[in-house]
């Protein structure tokens, strides 16, 4: 299968729980958040984000009753 790749507004509106996509770049910019890629330096770079980064990341945040968090 074929990775995919999403925009940081195709992500917020797949992926609500993780906010528009200003919230998604103050999570980049603070250093959290799903892995991604960018294209270029500084502010000319565009920014996608793997499909199963975002899975990944989502999983690992997913808390489970009863285990500690």
């Amino acid at each position: 299968m074929k990775e995919e790749f999403l925009s940081p507004k195709q992500v917020a509106d797949e992926y609500p729980i993780l906010g528009t996509p200003s919230a998604l770049a103050e999570r980049r910019w603070r250093g959290e958040g799903p892995a991604y890629i960018k294209t270029g330096k500084g502010r000319a770079g565009r920014v996608f984000y793997r499909r199963s980064s975002i899975e990944e990341f989502l999983a690992e945040c997913t808390v489970t009753p009863g285990r500690a968090a």
